[in-house]
């Protein structure tokens, strides 16, 4: 977890030295590539096995599986054409379940609690979806602002309000997986840290400690339910969003 924002990019775990140029690999852009590559071969291997085989692997199937759920998902929200929003709702749920799974590896780095890839996100999604919306609509876009039936004296003030929450769509969204994986990952921090000394305090201390370590246990499979769920809940608000701005409600 960063102090600050910027932190991440700093103490590279390789540094090239190229004249007049400071670059350097950080565990950020790391696990950015790693992830990437996961992805490829979760949606790239099965096309290939599917063109060599007569039955679909398991894989295969799991994929599919993956996919209509997605796309019902946006079906249900966005309603008549969703279809040409399904290939970036699909990558945007596995890039953070694929994200959020590795985070719970002991020791390695956890990609959702980084402020500027939450950020990242959230700010992308918000300003492709306004775009999307005024594209679709032109300047009737602008009417999603004022709510049905209000009183021309209260339009002003309504508008104001209506504007202020539609921004906050740029932080919240990504604010939300943020504190949910970082509430996760501290939590795994000071429970395991309990753990250890309790356990290396002598041999009775280390039977007693069996109990918070099952706890333990217990939590990490929670976490592993909660990355699930936070990439379901991030793809849900992604097709509410684009209801908003194709459906104008």
């Amino acid at each position: 977890m960063s102090i600050t924002p910027l932190e991440q990019f700093s103490n590279p775990i390789l540094f090239l030295p190229i004249p007049l140029i400071s670059l350097g690999i950080t565990k950020l852009t790391l696990y950015g590539v790693l992830i990437l590559v996961i992805l490829g071969g979760i949606w790239i291997l099965p096309i290939i096995n599917n063109n060599q085989l007569l039955v679909n692997t398991r894989w295969s199937v799991t994929t599919e599986t993956l996919y209509s759920s997605v796309s019902s998902i946006l079906s249900d929200q966005v309603g008549e054409g969703f279809s040409e929003y399904i290939p970036a709702t699909v990558g945007l749920f596995t890039f953070i379940l694929v994200a959020n799974l590795i985070s719970t590896v002991p020791y390695g780095y956890a990609f959702t609690t980084s402020v500027i890839v939450c950020l990242g996100l959230s700010i992308t999604i918000f300003i492709g979806v306004t775009i999307i919306g005024i594209v679709t609509h032109g300047a009737t876009w602008f009417s999603f602002f004022v709510p049905t039936g209000t009183p021309l004296i209260l339009v002003p003030l309504l508008v104001l309000i209506e504007f202020i929450s539609y921004v906050a769509r740029a932080f919240s969204l990504g604010i939300r997986l943020l504190a949910n994986i970082i509430a996760g990952h501290i939590l795994f921090n000071v429970i395991s840290t309990m753990i250890w000394v309790i356990m290396t305090s002598g041999i009775l201390f280390a039977i007693i400690g069996l109990i918070p370590f099952l706890i333990f246990i217990a939590l990490f499979v929670l976490e592993l339910a909660v990355s699930f769920i936070q990439s379901f809940v991030f793809t849900l608000l992604f097709a509410s969003y684009l209801n908003d701005a194709i459906n104008l409600h």
